[in-house]
């Protein structure tokens, strides 16, 4: 194997990551963006991205960051980011939603309720899915409260001392 080829393919790994994460997140601060209020943003963000109804993340983010003053694109790219999680969380809210409601668990999977979308009337849709739904809306909005204060708690911190070491550069350059 070829040592220079993997140290390359390191530097641009790292060149990569500066350029779409931690170049964006130092501008932000660097323009009096908080670290608080970009954590807010990330949690918010990660909470809005995982509510379990596909196709309404992208606007239920968008209406949040408009009315809390969040920054809507690191709530977007979140969005995008986090789609695999979604999909598999949607089976666990359901599933969570069930025990919350002492209901008989349902069976179904992601594709059976994009395809009854698709193919059947909404009426029938609703019918069929309408309580796993209502179930899984249940659990999400449970458990939203203590991920987004979960996610600020771990983000807050690690953005005020980016902040710090950031700003200090941009100072001896």
């Amino acid at each position: 194997m070829d040592t220079r080829h993997c140290a390359r393919e390191g530097e641009r790994r790292e060149s990569l990551f500066r350029r779409w994460v931690a170049r964006p997140v130092l501008d932000q601060l660097r323009q009096g963006t908080s670290p608080g209020r970009l954590a807010a943003s990330i949690a918010a963000g990660t909470v809005c991205s995982v509510l379990p109804f596909i196709g309404l993340t992208t606007l239920f983010n968008l209406v949040v960051a408009a009315v809390a003053r969040l920054n809507q694109p690191i709530m977007q790219v979140l969005n995008q980011l986090l789609t695999p999680v979604q999909l598999v969380l949607i089976l666990v809210y359901v599933r969570i939603g069930e025990r919350l409601w002492g209901a008989h668990p349902l069976s179904f999977s992601v594709s059976d309720v994009v395809s009854t979308f698709r193919e059947a009337s909404l009426s029938e849709f609703f019918a069929r899915f309408g309580m796993a739904g209502l179930h899984a809306l249940t659990a999400w909005t449970i458990t939203a409260p203590v991920v987004f204060g979960v996610v600020w708690f771990a983000t807050a911190p690690l953005l005020r001392r980016f902040a710090v070491r950031g700003l200090e550069g941009k100072a001896s350059s």
